[in-house]
C-alpha cells in the first residue's frame, strides 16, 4: 500500500459516510412530511373547492366535494393498510373550513382555519426556537431515534435543528403575508388559486433547506439502540453475578464434603 492510497480509502469511506447520512434524512424527511403522496393529498380538496367555486360560485357543492374527496383519500389508505395521519390531517382541516364557511356563508372562510394554522405554525417554530427547543427537532428526533438526546448530547445537531426551524417559520410567516391580505381584498377564486399555488413550492423549500442543514450536521444518536445495548449487559451481568453465585456454592458444598 502507498502513502496515497490510504488517504483515498479514508476519502471514499467519508464519502460513503456522508451518502448514507444523506439518504436516513432524506427518508426520514418523506417519513415525517408525507413524502409525495402527503403533497398530493394536501392540495387536492383545495384544488377541488377552488375550481367547482370558480365555475358555478355554489359554496355548498365545493364544500361538500372538497369533503368527500378527502375522506375517499382516508378509505384509499385505509385499504392499503398504509399510515393515515396526512390523510386524518388533511379530513380535519377541509372539515373546519367547510363549517367555517358555511356558518358564515363566506366561501373565502373555507381556507380561514389553514390560513390561521399556518401561521400558528410559523409562530410556533420561531417560539420553540428562541426557547432552545425547534419544534423542527421535536417532530424529526422520534423519527431518527434520538429522541430529545440533540438537546444536551448532540449540540452540532440542536443547531442543524435550530437553522430548520428559523427557515421553517420564516417561510411560512412569508406565506402568511401574501394570503392574509389577499383574503381581505381578492375575491374567493383569486384567493383560491393562490393558495393552491403556495401549497407545494414553500413546503418544498423548507424541507429542502432542512435536508441541507441536517446532511451536515453530526449523525443522531440512537438512543433506542442504547437502551438495548443497556439492557444486554445489564443481563449479561446478572448472568455473570449467578454463575459466580453457583460456582461459589458448588466449592463450599465440596470444602464441606471434604471436611
Amino acid at each position: 500500500m502507498t502513502s496515497l492510497d490510504k488517504p483515498t480509502e479514508d476519502t471514499t469511506a467519508e464519502d460513503t459516510a456522508a451518502a448514507d447520512a444523506r439518504a436516513v434524512t432524506e427518508a426520514a424527511l418523506f417519513e415525517a412530511f408525507g413524502g409525495v403522496r402527503g403533497m398530493v393529498e394536501t392540495v387536492v380538496p383545495g384544488l377541488l373547492f377552488v375550481t367547482i367555486f370558480t365555475i358555478n360560485k355554489d359554496l355548498h357543492m365545493a364544500a361538500i366535494a372538497a369533503l368527500a374527496v378527502s375522506l375517499v383519500l382516508v378509505v384509499v389508505r385505509l385499504a392499503m393498510k398504509d399510515t393515515v395521519k396526512h390523510a386524518f390531517s388533511g379530513v380535519f382541516g377541509v372539515a373546519f373550513g367547510v363549517v367555517f364557511a358555511m356558518m358564515t356563508g363566506n366561501a373565502k372562510d373555507f381556507y380561514l382555519p389553514g390560513m390561521l394554522y399556518t401561521l400558528g405554525l410559523a409562530l410556533a417554530y420561531i417560539i420553540t426556537t428562541l426557547c432552545g427547543v425547534p419544534l423542527i427537532g421535536l417532530i424529526l428526533g422520534p423519527v431518527f431515534k434520538e429522541n430529545l438526546s440533540w438537546r444536551t448530547r448532540n449540540p452540532g445537531r440542536k443547531k442543524a435543528y435550530a437553522k430548520a426551524s428559523w427557515a421553517w417559520g420564516l417561510i411560512l410567516l412569508a406565506k402568511c403575508a401574501i394570503l392574509f391580505p389577499l383574503y381581505w381584498w381578492a375575491n374567493t377564486a383569486q384567493l383560491g388559486w393562490v393558495l393552491v399555488a403556495l401549497k407545494i413550492p414553500p413546503f418544498l423549500l423548507a424541507v429542502w433547506l432542512t435536508w441541507v442543514f441536517l446532511a451536515k450536521a453530526p449523525a443522531p444518536i440512537d438512543v433506542f439502540a442504547e437502551m438495548e445495548a443497556e439492557e444486554k449487559a445489564a443481563a449479561a451481568a446478572a448472568a455473570g453475578d449467578a454463575a459466580g453465585d453457583a460456582e461459589a456454592s458448588e466449592a463450599g458444598g465440596r470444602h464441606r464434603r471434604e471436611g
